[in-house]
C-alpha cells in the first residue's frame, strides 16, 4: 500500500465510535427493545396493580457516642461529650441481628410470625443532615402494610436502643475507671522514681539545671569573644602606629628610649654643649694655625679630655644598657642631641609600646578565661544529655497522673449521674400511608424498560457480526472512497443488487434504468471523481472487486464506466471474471473471443477488433472474456498480462477489470501485481467482520486504494462527501 493508505490505516485504527453509529445500533435493532420494553411494563403493571396499601412511621434519636475516643495527648478520654458520633459504626450496629432479635422478642407476643429478617429488609436507619452537616439524630422509619403495626415495632426498637445505650455506657465507664485504677499506682511508681533520679543528679553535680548553666557559660563566651575581637582590632591599630613612629625617627624604639634619655640629662647636656664649644674653636683655630701649633694642640687635648667625660657620663645615666647605645666619637654627639620633635615622637613611640604590651597582656588572659569556659561549656554539655533523658520523664509522668486523677473524677461522677441517655426527638407515630405509588412504579418500570432495552440491543449487535454500517467498514483500515445508496422501497427503479438479472439482452434498460436514477448516478460520479488521480504516471487500470460474489461488482464497473464516458473519457470494461463471466449476458455480446484470445495469442500486437462498442459514441468499450480455459490460473499469471494491460493503457484513458471475489480466489492478487489499482466494494448486510478482515489481508501486498460500502441507506438528496485517494 501506498503511505497515504497507511495513514488512513492509523486514523481509523484510531476512530472512537461516535453517537451516530450507536444512535444506528439502536434504529437497526429497535425490535429488541421493544420486545424488552414490553416485557418489562406488563411485569411492572401487574405488580403496580396488586401492590397492597404500604404505610410508614419514623422515630428519631439523639444518638450519643458508645465507644472510648482517644485525647489530643493520645490519652484515653472516657467523660468527652462532645466526640464526634462514628456513623458508619453506630448504623452497623444498630441494625445488628442481635439488637433487632431484642426487639423481636418484644414484639412476639402480639404478632407471632415477626423476625429479625422482616425488621431488617422493612426499616431504614439513616443520620439525620441538615444542610450538609450530619447531626447526631439517627432516624428510623419503618413500614409495613399495617399502620398500628410499624408504630409498634419503632416503639420496641425505642426500648431497645435506649437499654441499649445505657448498658455500653455503663459497661463503658465501669471499665474506664478499672483501667485508671489500675494505672494510678504504676503512674505513681514511675514518678517517683523519676524524680528521686532527677533529685541525684543534682546534688552529685551540684547544679539545678545544665542548660540554664550551659547558656550562662555560652552567653560570658560570646561577649569574651566580642572583647577578644576589640583587642584584636586595637592592637593591630597600634602596631601600624608603632612601625609608622619607628619609620619617622629611623630608630629602634629601644635605641630611641636610651638617647631620649641622654638628651634630657642636664649633666650630659652640659658637657655636651662644652665639647661642641671647644670643637667649635677647633675649628677656628685650625682655620689659622697648623695642628702642630701649641693653641691646636692644647685644643685637642681639651676635646679629648671632653670626650671621655661625656662617655662617662652617658655611662653612668644609661648604666647597664650603655652597651646598647654608640659611644664612639661621632656617635655620642648624635645620642644625646635629639630635636624637641623627635623626643615627642620617641616618646609616643614609648607609649605605644607599653599600650601594645598591656593589650598583649590582656588578650592572653582572656584566650585563658575562654579556654577555662569552653571546658566548663562542655563539662554542661555532657550533663544535658543525661539531664535531657530525666526531666521529660519526670513531666510526662506528673502530667498523666493529673489527667488520671482528673478522669477518675469525672467517672465516678458519670456513674452517680447515669450517663449520656439517647433523647427522643421525634415519638413514632401511627403510620402514614405511602403507597402503592403507580406512577412512580410506572415511571422506574420504564427507565429499566429502556435500559434493559437498549443493553438488549448491544448486546445483540455485539453477537452480530455482520457489516451493518459504513463505519464497520472503516475499522479494515482502508480509506472508504465512497458509498451506493440501497435502493428506496417508494423508488420505482430496481436496486442494484437485482440489477444484472433484469438486464440480461438489454444494453439501453441498464442506461435508462439504473444510470438515470439520480442517487446511483450521484453517487457514482462522487467516487469517480475521488478516483481521479493528478499524477499520470500512477497506472490508469482499475480493477473493481469485492469479497463475496453478489455484492454489485460487475453493476459499479459499468457505472463507473458511463461516469467516466460523460467527461470525454474513453473507457475499457474488461470481464475478467473467468470463473463466472456475466458482462456478454447483460450487453447481448458475443463471448466467442475476449480476454483470454489475447492471453493465448503469442502476436505481439492486440486484436482490437473482439473489444465490442455498446454505445453510440464509442466512448465504452467491452472486452468479455472469452473461452474459459481448463487452467485459467497460468494465464492469469502471465507476462501476457501485464503486457496487455501495459498497451491498452496508452489506447484509453481508463481501463476497468471486473474481478471475481477475492475470498477463495487468487485472481485478484494476481492481477494486482502487475501495477493495476484495486477498488474493493463491500455489500452492507451480506459480508461479516471476519470476511472483510481476511479480504483485506489477502491484498496486502498490492495497491489497494480504498472501499466502497454499497447498499448503504441515506436519503436520496444528500450525499456524504469522501476523501479523495
Amino acid at each position: 500500500m501506498n503511505q497515504k493508505t497507511n495513514s488512513h490505516l492509523i486514523d481509523s485504527a484510531e476512530a472512537e465510535v461516535g453517537y451516530g453509529q450507536l444512535f444506528g445500533i439502536l434504529l437497526r435493532r429497535w425490535p429488541w427493545i421493544l420486545a424488552v420494553f414490553a416485557a418489562v411494563m406488563s411485569v411492572t403493571a401487574i405488580k403496580a396493580a396488586t401492590a397492597p396499601d404500604t404505610f410508614q412511621s419514623s422515630l428519631q434519636l439523639q444518638v450519643e457516642p458508645n465507644y472510648q475516643s482517644k485525647g489530643p495527648g493520645g490519652e484515653t478520654d472516657f467523660t468527652d461529650t462532645t466526640v464526634q458520633v462514628d456513623t458508619a459504626t453506630q448504623l452497623t450496629l444498630m441494625r445488628s441481628s442481635q439488637l433487632l432479635e431484642k426487639a423481636v422478642n418484644l414484639l412476639r407476643p402480639q404478632y407471632q410470625n415477626i423476625s429479625v429478617q422482616e425488621l431488617q429488609s422493612s426499616m431504614a436507619l439513616t443520620p439525620v443532615v441538615e444542610g450538609k452537616v450530619e447531626t447526631k439524630i439517627f432516624q428510623v422509619d419503618y413500614t409495613d402494610t399495617d399502620p398500628a403495626k410499624s408504630q409498634k415495632v419503632l416503639q420496641a426498637l425505642q426500648k431497645v436502643y435506649q437499654n441499649y445505650n445505657r448498658e455500653q455506657q455503663k459497661l463503658r465507664l465501669t471499665k474506664g475507671l478499672s483501667f485508671i485504677d489500675e494505672q494510678l499506682p504504676q503512674v505513681q511508681n514511675q514518678l517517683e522514681a523519676s524524680e528521686k533520679a532527677l533529685e541525684k543528679f543534682r546534688q552529685t553535680h551540684k547544679l539545678v539545671d545544665p542548660q540554664a548553666e550551659a547558656n550562662a557559660v555560652n552567653t560570658t563566651l560570646n561577649a569574651i569573644k566580642q572583647e577578644e575581637q576589640s583587642i584584636r582590632s586595637k592592637i593591630q591599630e597600634l602596631q601600624a602606629r608603632n612601625l609608622g613612629l619607628q619609620q619617622q625617627l629611623a630608630s629602634t624604639p629601644r635605641y630611641a628610649l636610651l638617647t631620649s634619655r641622654l638628651s634630657e640629662s642636664n649633666r650630659y647636656q652640659s658637657l655636651l654643649s662644652e665639647l661642641q664649644t671647644t670643637e667649635q674653636s677647633l675649628l677656628q683655630q685650625r682655620l689659622r694655625f697648623t695642628d702642630a701649633s701649641p693653641v691646636v694642640q692644647q685644643l685637642l687635648e681639651q676635646r679629648q679630655k671632653q670626650r671621655q667625660q661625656l662617655g662617662e657620663a652617658a655611662r653612668n645615666i644609661l648604666g647597664k644598657n650603655a652597651g646598647q647605645v654608640d659611644l664612639s666619637e661621632t656617635g655620642i654627639l648624635r645620642a644625646g642631641n635629639l630635636a624637641p620633635l623627635d623626643i615627642n615622637v620617641t616618646n609616643q613611640l614609648v607609649t605605644t609600646q607599653i599600650e601594645l604590651i598591656g593589650l598583649k597582656a590582656q588578650q592572653q588572659a582572656l584566650v585563658k578565661r575562654e579556654q577555662q569556659l569552653r571546658g566548663q561549656l562542655d563539662y554542661f554539655l555532657s550533663l544535658m544529655v543525661e539531664y535531657n533523658r530525666i526531666e521529660p520523664k519526670v513531666t510526662i509522668h506528673r502530667s498523666t497522673l493529673e489527667q488520671l486523677q482528673k478522669a477518675r473524677q469525672d467517672l465516678s461522677l458519670e456513674l452517680a449521674r447515669g450517663g449520656f441517655d439517647w433523647q427522643v426527638v421525634e415519638e413514632p407515630q401511627m403510620g402514614w400511608k405511602t403507597g402503592p405509588n403507580t406512577k412512580q412504579t410506572l415511571l422506574l418500570g420504564t427507565v429499566v424498560g429502556l435500559m434493559l432495552g437498549g443493553g438488549a440491543a448491544f448486546a445483540r449487535e455485539m453477537l452480530d457480526s455482520g457489516v451493518r454500517s459504513a463505519d464497520d467498514l472503516k475499522r479494515s483500515g482502508l480509506p472508504l472512497l465512497g458509498s451506493i445508496p440501497e435502493l428506496r422501497r417508494d423508488e420505482p427503479r430496481p436496486g442494484i443488487a437485482s440489477l444484472p438479472l433484469r438486464l440480461a439482452n438489454r444494453a439501453t434498460s441498464f442506461k435508462s434504468e439504473v444510470i438515470d436514477w439520480s442517487p446511483f448516478r450521484a453517487a457514482v460520479d462522487l467516487l469517480y471523481k475521488n478516483l481521479e488521480e493528478p499524477d499520470r504516471d500512477r497506472s490508469r487500470v482499475l480493477a473493481i472487486t469485492s469479497a463475496l460474489a453478489g455484492e454489485g461488482k460487475s453493476t459499479l464497473a459499468v457505472g463507473l464506466a458511463m461516469s467516466a464516458s460523460r467527461l470525454q473519457q474513453r473507457v475499457l470494461v474488461i470481464d475478467a471474471n473467468l470463473h463466472h463471466p456475466s458482462l456478454h449476458n447483460w450487453f447481448n455480446l458475443s463471448n466467442e473471443q475476449g480476454l483470454t484470445t489475447l492471453l493465448k495469442s503469442d502476436n505481439p500486437a492486440l486484436d482490437l477488433s473482439i473489444i465490442q462498442q455498446i454505445n453510440s459514441h464509442d466512448r465504452i468499450s467491452i472486452l468479455t472474456t472469452g473461452p474459459i480455459p481448463p487452467d485459467h490460473t497460468s494465464l492469469l499469471s502471465s507476462r501476457r498480462l501485464g503486457e496487455i494491460l501495459e498497451k491498452l493503457e496508452h489506447i484509453y484513458d481508463l481501463v476497468i477489470l471486473d474481478t471475481p471475489p477475492i475470498l477463495g480466489l487468487v485472481d485478484v492478487v494476481l492481477m494486482g501485481s502487475f501495477g493495476c489499482r484495486v477498488l474493493m466494494l463491500a455489500r452492507l448486510g451480506q459480508i461479516n467482520r471476519s470476511q472483510l478482515t481476511q479480504a483485506v489481508a489477502n491484498l496486502g501486498k498490492i495497491d489497494v486504494i480504498g472501499l466502497v460500502a454499497n447498499g448503504v441507506d441515506t436519503p436520496s438528496d444528500r450525499q456524504t462527501p469522501y476523501k479523495t485517494v
